[in-house]
């Protein structure tokens, strides 16, 4: 019991004290002059740099496993999926210039639309018919979200403006090729974990960023520590957001061990939700109720996404638990369960390892390993 509580808290504290520090860092001004940190560049390397090393500790002294054996196709692999990783960060915080927070948030939650589009473009893959429902539901609240802008003028300053709805959408398109493609890294290579996505995906997008502000005609960087030199508060307010970010992603994987998806996925919708209260309360954002209608849309198709792949999960349990034959139809349950979720599923997770290598004709039974729970995905 207090391995859950831990657990939960240890979200909900790191991830609602991220969303503040996000929103803070890149909508507040700091010191007399009223200056705004706008190094995104920067600031995204702070944060894969904490993310690589924590990611590193966790594999190292939690999991007490070696790292991963790095070969050239490998690195070439994670340099790849980096350098979407990096392009898709920068129009998440411009977009921020024209939208509010909640806005952004709430727009976020789109993330599968993008994410099912380039699965099925790139690679081919084909969805429940639940799934085009979901996405209907999500469109329509964001859709309605926007159009239900609130006339009241009070503290929100920022116009939620088509161009930083559109940003937000360049964001999520690439965000979309950056899970299918380490969808189909994991699908190559068995021996990559979650963790190791972690630690060395943010390791390659601290060298990408690095070679990019360390550019000579680029003056990002000097400009970055020239405000921090003399705006401490900044320094405090990024280092919290990059560490409480790649602290949180430690809980993510140790709740997804060791609780469950239905527990994990129903933490992440509501600490999404509780990020949206958050700023609307904390920081003065107005919200009509037409707004807070298209909320709950959004949120009521993410739970059905939630209540539909928890059913199809419990088929695969089930098959495994009664010792059921490996059949095609069984591996594409198997594959339909598991598809879009994104960076950090499970790669390690027995029955899915064994089912996949029955319907593809190993020897190994599904039987003979050991069962765990079937995991879904973690954070955004």
């Amino acid at each position: 019991m207090l391995d859950f509580v831990v657990c939960v808290g240890g979200i909900y504290v790191c991830f609602l004290t991220w969303s503040t520090l996000q929103e803070r860092v890149t909508t507040s001004t700091y010191g007399a002059d009223h200056q705004r940190f706008q190094f995104t560049i920067v600031l995204n390397l702070l944060q894969a740099a904490a993310a690589s090393l924590v990611g590193f500790i966790y594999i190292r002294m939690v999991q007490r496993k070696p790292m991963l054996a790095m070969t050239k196709h490998r690195w070439r692999r994670f340099f790849q999926v980096a350098m979407l990783s990096s392009a898709a960060s920068p129009f998440g915080y411009m977009s921020l210039r024209y939208i509010n927070y909640p806005t952004m948030t709430l727009a976020k939650t789109c993330k599968m639309v993008p994410v099912m589009a380039m699965n099925k473009v790139l690679y081919g893959r084909h969805y429940a018919t639940h799934k085009y429902a979901v996405v209907a539901m999500i469109t329509m609240g964001v859709s309605a979200f926007m159009l239900c802008k609130s006339s009241a003028k009070g503290i929100d300053v920022v116009e939620n403006s088509a161009y930083g709805l559109l940003l937000v959408l360049v964001n999520l398109a690439i965000d979309g090729a950056v899970n299918s493609t380490q969808d189909q890294v994991f699908a190559e290579d068995a021996e990559i974990s979650g963790q190791h996505m972690m630690c060395l995906m943010n390791l390659c997008s601290c060298v990408l960023m690095s070679v990019w502000l360390l550019n000579p005609f680029n003056p990002e960087l000097s400009n970055a520590f020239q405000f921090l030199r003399t705006h401490p508060r900044a320094m405090t307010d990024i280092g919290m957001f990059a560490v409480c970010g790649a602290m949180g992603q430690c809980f993510v994987f140790y709740t997804l061990a060791n609780f469950g998806s239905l527990t994990l996925t129903t933490v992440t919708v509501t600490r999404k939700f509780l990020s949206i209260l958050i700023s609307v309360f904390y920081n003065g954002h107005s919200m009509n109720a037409r707004q807070w209608l298209a909320t709950a849309v959004v949120f009521a198709g993410i739970s059905l996404d939630v209540y539909m792949k928890q059913a199809a999960k419990r088929v695969v349990v089930h098959a495994v638990d009664d010792k059921r034959p490996v059949s095609a139809e069984l591996r594409d349950e198997v594959d339909e369960a598991v598809a879009e979720d994104g960076p950090l599923e499970a790669r390690d997770v027995p029955e899915l390892v064994a089912l996949r290598a029955g319907a593809a004709g190993s020897e190994e039974p599904a039987a003979a390993v050991r069962r765990r729970r079937v995991v879904d995905v973690a954070a955004s």
